[in-house]
């Protein structure tokens, strides 16, 4: 795979990086990755990974820039409000790179399209604000068995990992998934939205570039992905921690006696 002469200079810093180099860059520019919301989180992954050079990224949200998003949504602007939130973030990363192929689907991910879109894409980053959009995108992405790189945020911290609970592990159980960290769903209000419990804006581009650093270390199969160990950011005692998780053989997704075997159950849930 061939870069032009304006190509080798945009990616110069990746070519020197003995990490990443010509073949690393080549991977990248090979590569298809699937962001599930256009967001706080999705808009500086977005722009992070355009900027790296990754050849074919696919936006999903069905939802429309408003004015209080800009906040902490920074892929979109003022003068796109109202606009779909796909359509604004995919203008912003072809002017930030023209080299970059953006896909727009406006639309959610659901049990009836997960299984159609997942298995189109090499890394799935969840970049999503409900729990069921979590555990659907969780369970379809090991159903699909493709990579995923989770990140969530509160008003004042963030959490980051990454799941590929269709592989072993070095002890030979299964990796963890979704289901292992969060058996359940906290009931229905429990959580305060981000409309409700606010958030700092900042926040949302910490935990977005490093899910964007996850994703491309994914791609590029540099370093330790946090398999099994939850990120955990804490911006007022500005504290990073780690804590360590494990497979539990009792989830029912990829547990001793599995029970979901397909997406029906989602699609129950949504009827």
């Amino acid at each position: 795979m061939m870069f032009s002469d304006k190509e080798i200079e945009r990616y110069r810093r990746h070519f020197v990086l003995k990490e990443v180099g010509g073949a690393g860059q080549q991977t990248l520019k090979r590569s298809r990755v699937l962001l599930i919301g256009a967001g706080g989180l999705g808009s500086p992954m977005l722009m992070y990974l355009a900027a790296a050079g990754v050849g074919h990224i696919a936006i999903a949200d069905d939802d429309e820039v408003s004015l209080s998003n800009l906040q902490r949504q920074i892929a979109h602007t003022t003068d796109r409000i109202g606009q779909p939130k796909v359509a604004s973030a995919a203008e912003a990363a072809a002017q930030l790179n023209p080299h970059v192929e953006i896909e727009q689907i406006p639309q959610r991910i659901t049990a009836s399209n997960a299984l159609d879109l997942i298995p189109n894409y090499d890394v799935v980053a969840d970049g999503s604000d409900n729990f069921a959009t979590r555990y659907l995108v969780n369970d379809a992405c090991y159903l699909a068995k493709r990579p995923l790189v989770f990140a969530a945020l509160g008003p004042f911290d963030g959490y980051l990992t990454t799941f590929r609970a269709y592989e072993n592990g070095a002890d030979g159980n299964p990796n963890p998934s979704y289901r292992c960290l969060f058996p359940e769903a906290p009931p229905p209000g429990s959580v305060a939205r981000c409309s409700e419990a606010g958030i700092l804006g900042a926040i949302a581009g910490v935990l977005g570039t490093l899910q964007a650093t996850e994703v491309l270390k994914e791609l590029l199969g540099i370093g330790t992905p946090l398999i099994g160990r939850l990120l955990i950011y804490e911006a007022l005692g500005a504290r990073f921690e780690t804590m360590k998780y494990a497979w539990d053989p009792d989830n029912p997704l990829n547990g001793e006696k599995p029970v979901i075997t397909d997406l029906s159950e989602h699609m129950e849930k949504a009827a």
